[in-house]
């Protein structure tokens, strides 16, 4: 398997994990929020002018997966003010899934908060996402919190808060 993780630098590269995103949104999340909140949600947080606004604004960075060349997901990651790393998205193709690619994303999210000068990384699942929270589990992360957050248009994020020690 040949796993290529890079850092997006283009805007075609982003317009790409854009509709990616779009395209895994609605594969995912079926069944754990409405059509409706996977819509809002794509483009409120993972539209290509969202994603260029998080860049651009508010520090973000995102990282392109590739299998055998296909792009096949996405990392978004934050260094925090403090001692945390915010992995804010980890998304993966639904037909790459039990790989262990999710694993190698993990590490790369690893790699990229030690490199900062983190000492955690944090990131919030969907309390209902029970392949994503496993997946946390299995790697070494545990729930340090549940929040409910209003996004606005009468949607909420109902998660858990999960945290990884480095």
């Amino acid at each position: 398997m040949a796993v290529e993780i890079k850092r997006v630098k283009y805007l075609p590269e982003l317009r790409q994990v854009a509709e990616l995103a779009d395209e895994i949104w609605h594969e995912c999340f079926i069944g754990i929020i409405t059509v409706g909140q996977i819509d809002y949600m794509v483009d409120k947080f993972q539209s290509l002018s969202a994603m260029c606004d998080q860049i651009d604004k508010q520090g973000y960075s995102y990282l392109a997966v590739r299998d055998e060349g296909e792009l096949c997901g996405y990392i978004a990651v934050k260094p925090e003010e403090d001692d945390r790393f915010f992995l804010s998205k980890l998304y993966l193709r639904k037909d790459k899934r039990g790989r262990g690619i999710a694993t190698e994303m993990l590490h790369r999210v690893f790699d990229e908060a030690l490199a900062a000068g983190k000492k955690r990384v944090y990131l919030t699942v969907n309390k209902h996402n029970e392949q994503a929270i496993a997946v946390y589990k299995k790697t070494g992360f545990t729930v340090a919190e549940d929040v409910v957050t209003d996004i606005g248009n009468g949607y909420v994020m109902d998660d858990h808060i999960m945290e990884y020690v480095l």
